[in-house]
């Protein structure tokens, strides 16, 4: 009996998606000028998500990076004046990054490429094959199908 995948065609179409995705979000990030890779990117959005500014290794951790890429990745943010480092203000020892205006700035131009590479992979969808695409992506992304819609 064969399976509705037997000969692996699937994961090698994700795999080639995921690649498509990061070249148009990487070649739209040139186009901008924003001066942010597309790590410098996932750090923006990730530092976004915190209340209160992280600590480095919190960072890495989330990014599930080693500390070393995120000192990197922080000195160039840094750099281009998006992120600043600031003294935790309970232990002088530690050190937090925190977004600049820049940063916040950057990251809404960060979030409008992002909708604009997704749009261009969509382009050829119907609303309909959206739609259904869009209950399958919940299903990989949550490990299960979601109540009440049938894909």
């Amino acid at each position: 009996m064969t399976t509705p995948d037997s000969d692996g065609l699937l994961p090698e179409q994700l795999l080639r998606l995921t690649r498509r995705v990061h070249r148009i979000q990487k070649r739209q990030l040139e186009q901008r000028g924003l001066g942010v890779t597309p790590a410098q990117s996932r750090l923006l959005r990730t530092l976004a998500h915190y209340d209160a500014p992280p600590r480095m290794a919190d960072l890495a951790e989330r990014l599930e990076v080693v500390p070393r890429a995120v000192t990197t990745l922080v000195d160039g943010l840094e750099a281009s004046g998006k992120v600043r480092r600031v003294p935790d203000p309970a232990n002088r020892r530690v050190i937090r990054i925190e977004l600049t205006d820049d940063g916040l700035k950057a990251l809404r131009e960060l979030h409008d490429v992002r909708r604009s590479a997704a749009e261009e992979i969509l382009t050829p969808l119907t609303d309909q094959q959206r739609e259904v695409l869009g209950g399958l992506l919940d299903t990989l992304v949550d490990g299960m199908p979601p109540r009440g819609r049938d894909c």
